[in-house]
């Protein structure tokens, strides 16, 4: 058995403790600063700001050719601006950046999908869940040294992961023959697999459809069985109670009203959805 393999197999024998403990985390820590009145602000400003990574395909993603958004979170942002009768400001932020985007009042939510991952909700509060997702890896179908899962913790593989996003970590974690890269921006993870500088990167699904969706050359791998599955929700800057409520309350009425399951068949996402 690989270490991939072993890492996997614990990781799912670990994640049946560890996930209810992020959530309790999330529900009953702390909350340390004020974050101010920041419902009352909207409401006064008829304005809610909305922090989003626009190169999240199908989540928030803004197409080059035309600059327009799409994306389940653009649809559900729209959704909650209405819920608040406020006008909706995009406000383009990274995964980098997230944690002093939302804590610096740039935003007044972070809503493209946000994984919660522990560092994560130590310094941000969180709402309920509503899509998960696990990690796959996305290589070029003419490449010979990846063609399966178990080819990428191998001697000489160079293993890509986007700054940031929580694949950074837990691929740190588990490959142990294997080179991670870290690639940063301007850098993108599609352009440094075509150029052979990595022969995989690993990504979680929705991302891994923007190649599917439009490039010939790209083959996803998937993993055998469950490898890290993890939650995504909406984040905010802790120390305001009521603005927090608000943001979990819509994402609960979306999960019973049909919103957030009509916004995922839109977007393809119907397989990530926690209802």
């Amino acid at each position: 058995m690989t270490a991939l393999a072993r890492f996997a197999r614990t990781a799912r024998s670990a994640r049946a403790l560890i996930f209810p403990c992020l959530f309790a985390l999330a529900a009953a820590a702390p909350l340390t600063g004020v974050a101010g009145p920041v419902l009352d602000r909207v409401k006064a400003s008829g304005t809610v700001r909305v922090c989003i990574w626009p190169d999240y395909y199908g989540i928030t993603f803004r197409d080059p050719r035309n600059q327009q958004l799409s994306g389940i979170d653009i649809e559900l942002s729209a959704q909650f601006a209405q819920d608040l009768q406020a006008r909706l400001e995009y406000v383009d932020s990274s995964f980098v950046t997230l944690i002093d985007d939302v804590k610096s009042g740039r935003c007044d939510v972070a809503m493209f999908a946000v994984g919660m991952l522990p560092q994560r909700m130590e310094q941000l509060r969180f709402t309920r869940p509503y899509l998960r997702s696990d990690i796959y890896g996305v290589t070029t179908k003419a490449n010979r040294v990846v063609r399966q899962w178990v080819d990428i913790d191998k001697p000489g593989v160079l293993v890509g992961v986007q700054a940031g996003t929580f694949m950074e970590p837990v691929m740190g974690a588990a490959l142990k023959q294997a080179r991670m890269v870290v690639v940063r921006p301007p850098a993108t993870r599609e352009r440094e697999l075509e150029a052979g500088r990595i022969d995989v990167f690993m990504t979680d699904y929705p991302y891994s459809r923007r190649l599917l969706d439009n490039a010939d050359w790209a083959e996803l791998i998937a993993p055998p069985a469950p490898f890290h599955v993890l939650p995504y929700a909406y984040a905010v800057k802790p120390g305001d109670d009521e603005w927090f409520a608000a943001l979990d309350a819509f994402v609960h009425r979306i999960q019973r009203d049909g919103r957030l399951e009509g916004a995922a068949q839109r977007n393809r996402l119907s397989s990530l959805v926690v209802r």
